[in-house]
This record gives structure tokens, C-alpha cells and sequence, in this order.
């Protein structure tokens, strides 16, 4: 932790990104699963969540995908477009679409949480 004088105190580098990293980890279902109400292949989804400021690698993304698949969240299904080399694309189940919308609404509880606790009051000013 850096305490120079007339300085904040600052925590390091890593552990900031470390718990940051964490933070947005718990986030990346909810924004895949949202994402996947329109049919998506794995690359259109990766530059929709970093064209919304989420930049996810694909050792995280794909995985992420065969996971929600494999606990019936998503379904998938392979289709070559234009003579390309074959896409796997990526749908909410009727499921995963009841599940985004539970937790949509853990995070609109959690958002009203962290208000009630103040957290967040600074950015609204």
C-alpha cells in the first residue's frame, strides 16, 4: 500500500486488478446470457461485450459458453454462412431465459443494496 504523504493510499497495482478481475467475473454471466437472446457465435459475442467496455479473452469466453450450455442455459447449433468455415452459435433455452431473468433481478436487488448502503453515491454527483 502506498502511503506517500499528501497521497491517498493507494493498494498495488496487482491486487487492484485482482479483485477488479473478480468483481466483473460474477458479471460475465449475466452479460453472456443477455447477450444470447439474439443467436451469436462466439467472436460476434466477444466484440459486443468489448463494444460495451468489456474486453473477455476467448480462454475465458469459450469456456464460459460450453459451461452455460452444459447446465442448459444456452442450446447451440453449427452453421456455415456464406461458404465459410462452420460457426457455433449460441441461444438462450427457455431455461436460460427464465435464469437471466432471476438474475436480473439479483442485480437490480444487489444495485438497490449497495445504494441503501451508500456505495455508488459518489458517481451520481
Amino acid at each position: 500500500m502506498n502511503m506517500e504523504p499528501n497521497n491517498k493510499p493507494e493498494i498495488d497495482a496487482q491486487t487492484y486488478e485482482n479483485l477488479a478481475s473478480e468483481l466483473r467475473r460474477g458479471l460475465v454471466v449475466l452479460m453472456v446470457l443477455s447477450q444470447c437472446e439474439e443467436l451469436q457465435y462466439g467472436y460476434s459475442l466477444k466484440q459486443r461485450l468489448g463494444e460495451a467496455g468489456l474486453e473477455v479473452s476467448e480462454g475465458t469466453l469459450y469456456p464460459l459458453l460450453r459451461r452455460l450450455e452444459s447446465q442448459g442455459l444456452l442450446e447451440s447449433r453449427w452453421e456455415v454462412v456464406d461458404d465459410q468455415r462452420p460457426r457455433r452459435y449460441y441461444l438462450l433455452s427457455a431455461v436460460g431465459k427464465a435464469t437471466l431473468g432471476q438474475l436480473v433481478d439479483e442485480w437490480k436487488s444487489l444495485v438497490a443494496t449497495l445504494a441503501r448502503m451508500g456505495i455508488g453515491k459518489e458517481a451520481e454527483s
